[in-house]
């Protein structure tokens, strides 16, 4: 595959990923957010299914053995992924699209802070400014005065802590023997079994109900779970980490445009510098330190 190819793979995830944002809002008008969430990633673990039997049996073959720890890695991935897409969920129903897309995003900047508490891996001198700016970016989102971010915004940047840690994490587990699919999947089903099971005694569900949610039930797990993760897994093989970076940024750049177009939002010029001050901070974090890189290596 060429890199061009390659990313262009990219740039179609970015798309379905941000675009999604769309179908977890609308989906609200007809199920829960946990029925939604379990039914999507249950889908998706099925989408992925066929691929995580395939890394299995290469594994075999190399006589990987796989034990009780990599299974409680993965169940302990599983539910960081849980708490995060659930407190989003939530959050999405009570703000725009735009905004969720542009929240989510802080934990960007989020994941080498929590390698600096955690680990006491010092993060690199790009992160400082990138935090500064995603907070002034934040409070350009909110108008100016922070008082007017909806409940829903503040579920949404709750959520940002655990897609941090889960982001800090999954690497390392998945680098661990080799099984960057066997992680994804298993982590779709205990996310998709948690909120199913708790969606399941907690919110109301009809078959009118689901034959309306299901477009967006569709969507999200098919096309956001299955066809997102797949082509990143792929086009990620033959492209530059810059390259993946920029492309699959641009997620929080489709979601303001699908929040726009599907759903008429609308941004005041403040709250436009501060989704352009969010974005550059995002890019900047990721790819400062590699050109920097390139540019010791040069010399």
């Amino acid at each position: 595959m060429t890199r061009l190819r390659a990313n262009a793979l990219l740039l179609i995830a970015a798309l379905i990923w941000g675009t999604t944002f769309v179908a977890q809002q609308v989906v609200l008008d007809n199920i829960g957010p946990f029925l939604y969430t379990g039914l999507r990633f249950l889908l998706g673990a099925l989408i992925v299914l066929p691929m995580a039997v395939r890394e299995y049996v290469r594994l075999k073959d190399r006589a990987v053995v796989l034990d009780r720890r990599d299974a409680t890695y993965w169940c302990a991935l599983g539910s960081l992924l849980f708490c995060g897409i659930i407190l989003q969920q939530i959050g999405i129903g009570a703000t725009t699209v735009t905004n969720a897309g542009f929240l989510t995003a802080l934990y960007v900047p989020l994941v080498p802070l929590l390698a600096w508490i955690i680990h006491r891996q010092m993060p690199h001198l790009s992160t400082w400014p990138a935090v500064a700016a995603c907070l002034g970016g934040t409070w350009l989102l909110a108008g100016g005065e922070l008082s007017e971010f909806s409940e829903g915004d503040l579920w949404v940047i709750a959520s940002t802590v655990f897609w941090g840690l889960h982001v800090l994490y999954v690497g390392r587990i998945a680098a661990r023997k080799g099984t960057p699919i066997l992680v994804a999947f298993s982590q779709f089903v205990v996310c998709g079994v948690l909120a199913l099971t708790w969606g399941l005694l907690t919110e109301p569900l009809s078959q009118a109900a689901l034959i309306a949610a299901l477009p967006a039930i569709l969507y999200g797990g098919v096309l956001s779970v299955g066809v997102g993760f797949t082509l990143q897994v792929v086009a990620q093989r033959h492209t530059g980490a810059a390259d993946a970076a920029i492309l699959l940024s641009s997620e929080t750049l489709f979601a303001g445009i699908a929040g726009a177009l599907v759903l008429g939002e609308r941004l005041s010029f403040m709250q436009l510098s501060g989704c352009a001050l969010i974005f550059t901070s995002i890019l900047a974090v990721q790819l400062l330190p590699l050109w920097l890189e390139r540019k010791a290596a040069a010399h």
